[in-house]
């Protein structure tokens, strides 16, 4: 019989040659593992030393024990994932792995060209994201979670196990005999996300047993909704734009709604400067366009790194 996570690599059909982010974990080991006996010879493993344990070397000396043992070739980048002033912990360490995937997928291509790196996050990652969306006050986009597979250039990524739970996971490994490293890390309670998962994941499987397939429905349907504004923005940003230019005209802002003034302006700002405005900047902004009435009516207000200010009739964005 079939598991759920046989399930998942069943219908897993990603271009290859196929990169798997490889942490010695349980998750990756098991998608290292079942990919490479469904693709032999056409995957690689990437690992990222974090450097932020006292353990990452024997982490990484584990996988090479393992990638050795079944004949899968590992590539390993040292990264520096310090979190700068304002930044957390996790959110620097999860920026500086993706751009060590990225190095690797680079600097190896010219012996292996890998066309899509494969990451074993798995449904209860994705629960933890919503919740922690939740707590936040998250939009949409927050809300549709983690997506199953994006681009980057002409490298494709994707999550097959997003679908699995980390029990159906880690049930196939024991199958398996397969033995992986238990991250200390992850049962450190001062992150929020590892609290999430000791203490809130046992009562909603207690009391809403299917939990991570309507959470799962649910981030589908915000994510579904989330591509319906995007494509809304990029008709209204289109209406809105200076003639000739790319900047919004403060007067035909004026003629949108609130709500999609609001919307192109994100669009704006982080499709063309990459920078998001937090809800409390993008009302003021609003504010000042919706009393914007005289020629001397001056815009200057702090957007994510950088400041919003008004040019004549149009909008323009200045990082100091």
């Amino acid at each position: 019989m079939s598991t759920p996570f046989d399930d998942a690599m069943a219908s897993f059909s990603p271009q290859l040659p196929l990169g798997v982010a490889y942490s010695g974990g349980a998750d990756s080991t098991a998608l290292l593992l079942a990919s490479a006996k469904k693709w032999p010879g056409q995957v690689v493993a990437l690992h990222i030393n974090h450097g932020l344990q006292a353990a990452a070397e024997q982490f990484q000396q584990h996988c090479e024990l393992v990638c050795a043992r079944i004949q899968v070739p590992l590539r390993v980048k040292s990264v520096n994932a310090d979190a700068a002033p304002g930044q957390s912990p996790e959110g620097a360490a999860r920026l500086a792995r993706y751009q060590g995937l990225l190095l690797l997928a680079d600097e190896y291509k010219a012996n292996i060209a890998i066309k899509t790196i494969a990451i074993a996050q798995h449904a209860d990652d994705q629960v933890e994201t919503l919740l922690l969306a939740l707590s936040r006050g998250a939009g949409l986009a927050g809300l549709a979670g983690m997506a199953p597979h994006w681009q980057r250039g002409d490298l494709n990524f994707q999550r097959p196990l997003l679908a699995v739970s980390a029990a159906n996971i880690r049930a196939w490994l024991a199958a398996q005999g397969q033995n992986f490293i238990e991250d200390p890390s992850n049962s450190n309670e001062a992150f929020t996300r590892n609290r999430i998962r000791a203490r809130l994941l046992p009562v909603l499987a207690e009391l809403f047993p299917q939990f991570r397939e309507t959470f799962a429905r649910s981030s589908a349907h915000a994510a579904q909704a989330q591509q319906l504004i995007n494509e809304f923005a990029l008709i209204d940003f289109a209406v809105v734009v200076a003639e000739g230019g790319a900047q919004p005209a403060i007067g035909k802002l004026q003629h949108l709604s609130r709500p999609r003034q609001a919307n192109v302006l994100r669009y704006w700002l982080k499709s063309k400067f990459g920078t998001t405005p937090s809800t409390r900047q993008l009302t003021e902004l609003l504010d000042q366009i919706a009393n914007c009435a005289t020629r001397g009516h001056q815009i200057n207000i702090k957007i994510g790194r950088g400041h919003v200010k008004r040019e004549g009739e149009v909008l323009a964005w200045y990082n100091p």
